[in-house]
């Protein structure tokens, strides 16, 4: 696509970039409850900030097949002003998904915030939840709004550089967050041109079934969120072009070329980089990457044990190529930080 494709990083810088993090001082990390005014819609929120505590590291995240990540539990905050990154996950993951990509942002100077969206997270898939896909682009604001209130959570957030990373349904969610404008219509119409049942029935969610009036037709931009990154994002074919055409935020989009089997990037990211502004946004497709590439590293048993569990969710340990995740995890990181520098810079 002509005017949005950026060259991959080198590895040799990547190295740079994440070497340089981990050499910051430590990550802090807490969970909170955000309670619902209405006492309906509770987060459980998850918190990555640097951190001069100096404490002991104990790995975060981990279990028998997913490698965790160093992190200070409850450390003190830094006295510092820093930049805001929320992130959302996709249908049926959690806070563990990128607990990766918060480390790194965590060390580079970013304070990091993921919730977890009810109804389409690992401990919670009830369907009604889950069809209230609106509340999603509503709980990153409802966080927003907590940092910013209450210092002692994080530290002190700069309100004026705050950005969202989201990696499947929470690509989506991160695009409506900053402007993109969902059509039930539209996106029914593409169900029928295209009837990817990885898309358009996500399980309990029926995307292809949302009525027209729909509340997800709604405008759920939070003014304050000024720069998005989507990582293989899914349900893309329904924001109206329009809305896309007119985002107001710098983008960067990054898709998996290895496609998984009915989840290929030209329909989804590659969607978003053919109608988003040439001027704002950047499109990245990484060859040998898959949908879950962009999810924490598995161990060498994980695939193995996640199969046993689940047929099926064994696929969630694949890559594409000859690469390891970690490499592809340093091309990401060096993007995004790179896509960072210029839109919410630490200093």
């Amino acid at each position: 696509m002509p005017g949005f494709r950026l060259l991959l990083a080198p590895l040799a810088l990547a190295a740079i970039l994440i070497s340089a993090a981990q050499a910051m001082a430590g990550t802090g990390f807490r969970q909170f409850e955000l309670a619902d005014p209405s006492g309906s819609r509770a987060l459980q929120v998850s918190l990555w900030y640097p951190s001069e505590d100096g404490g002991t590291e104990s790995s975060l995240g981990e279990n028998r097949a997913f490698y965790g990540v160093p992190v200070i539990k409850n450390a003190a905050a830094t006295q510092r002003t820093l930049p805001l990154v929320v992130l959302s996950h996709g249908y049926g993951g959690s806070w563990r998904n990128l607990s990766w990509l918060a480390d790194v942002l965590s060390r580079s100077g970013y304070i990091v915030a993921a919730p977890d969206h009810p109804g389409t997270t690992t401990l919670n898939k009830d369907p009604k939840e889950a069809a209230r896909l609106w509340e999603r682009p509503r709980d990153l604001s409802r966080v927003i709004d907590a940092l910013i209130r209450d210092n002692a959570l994080a530290g002190k957030v700069e309100p004026s550089r705050i950005a969202s990373i989201g990696h499947s349904l929470g690509g989506w969610t991160v695009t409506a967050l900053t402007g993109g404008r969902f059509s039930t219509e539209r996106f029914a119409r593409e169900c029928k041109l295209h009837p990817n049942p990885r898309i358009c029935r996500l399980n309990s969610l029926r995307a292809d079934e949302f009525p027209p009036a729909s509340v997800l037709n709604d405008d759920m931009r939070d003014m304050r969120v000024r720069a998005m990154v989507s990582l293989d994002l899914g349900l893309a074919r329904g924001f109206t072009p329009e809305s896309l055409a007119a985002l107001p935020v710098p983008a960067l989009i990054i898709g998996a070329g290895t496609d998984i089997g009915d989840l290929p990037a030209r329909l989804e990211s590659g969607y978003l980089a053919e109608h988003l502004p040439a001027s704002g946004a950047r499109y990245v497709e990484i060859p040998d990457a898959m949908h879950f590439s962009f999810m924490q590293r598995c161990k060498p048993e994980g695939a193995a044990l996640l199969e046993a569990d689940e047929p099926g969710d064994g696929i969630v340990c694949k890559d594409g190529g000859t690469r390891g995740r970690d490499a592809i995890h340093q091309e990401v990181a060096a993007l995004i930080l790179g896509f960072f520098a210029k839109a919410i810079p630490t200093q």
